[in-house]
């Protein structure tokens, strides 16, 4: 089993820097729409959600008040080790806390009880994927914005209201964003979760949207067409950032999807706000870290 030498003082910073900024691939769709924007109310708005990303960064404060709920995607193939970071994380979510870095929002699901520490039963979430083969251990460590959650649905749609040329999706996702208005802090992301059951679909689509590079193009064609379809009528909208009206509603659209049964098709949409905190880096067994929403190949 390979040793990957990982610390905690790495993973601490792992997650302090993800608490401070935007992924890359976030922050340079942000850029793109400021750039295109054509409303005025619309352009202020988003010349202020990129200066807020850049005071963070310079003063190291929270980009957002909102600290999200952390899910960790750790993907590994024969020698993965994975005691020092199901060790460490919790660690270094608690530590952050309390240093102001994250705002202690954890609480027990029906008594409300607030630990103080981000701390709790089944926090971080972790989802492992053994990959048979893979050499290296991938980490993505992902703490989406809670109050985007108010807007997410899921759905059992049949062949039959999943309509021709799939208009029923296309519509069930399109009315989605329309009540889902400012509540998701637009310009958003969208993660679709389409198949398997309910539970699937919901995972796929958090999944989606978590793990994925914003500016990347689905492997599948239908899917990509399907992503590219989709995020044009949403953008067509004209909800627009902070839902003031304009010409960003919506930074990117992600599907996951997995096969399901004959009678069915399970649909998660699931809203994520532009405060893309995560992190996520591929160790490999002879030192090397990849970062893969920072960019760059270290060497340690």
């Amino acid at each position: 089993m390979a040793n990957f030498n990982i610390t905690y003082e790495e993973v601490f910073e792992l997650l302090h820097h993800s608490c401070t900024t935007i992924s890359a691939d976030a922050l340079e769709l942000m850029n793109a729409a400021l750039a295109k924007e054509t409303r005025p109310e619309a352009l202020a708005m988003l010349q202020t959600m990129v200066e807020n990303v850049s005071q963070a960064g310079l003063q190291d404060k929270p980009v957002c008040q909102s600290p999200g709920l952390p899910t960790v995607y750790i993907r590994f193939g024969d020698n993965g080790e994975l005691g020092g970071l199901t060790r460490f994380l919790p660690q270094a979510l608690v530590e952050c806390t309390k240093r102001g870095f994250i705002r202690p929002s954890i609480v027990h699901p029906l008594t409300r009880y607030n630990p103080g520490d981000s701390s709790g039963a089944g926090i971080p979430n972790f989802e492992y994927q053994y990959r048979p083969g893979q050499e290296y251990m991938e980490v993505i460590a992902s703490a989406k914005g809670c109050g985007a959650e108010l807007a997410n649905i899921s759905v059992i749609l049949t062949p039959a209201t999943l309509g021709v040329n799939y208009v029923g999706l296309k519509k069930l996702v399109l009315e989605t964003v329309v009540k889902g208005g400012g509540i998701p802090c637009p310009p958003s992301a969208i993660g679709i979760g389409i198949g398997g059951q309910m539970d699937i679909s919901a995972k796929l689509s958090r999944e989606a949207i978590s793990t994925r590079d914003w500016r990347d193009t689905h492997p599948d064609p239908l899917f990509a067409d399907l992503e590219q379809e989709l995020l044009a009528n949403i953008n067509a909208l004209g909800i627009g950032p902070a839902g003031i009206g304009g010409d960003t509603t919506c930074l990117a659209v992600k599907i996951g999807y997995a096969a399901t049964h004959t009678a069915i098709c399970p649909v998660t949409i699931n809203f994520h706000c532009w405060v893309a905190r995560r992190f996520g880096v591929r160790f490999y067994p002879d030192g090397r870290r990849e970062h893969l929403f920072q960019g760059g190949v270290q060497n340690v």
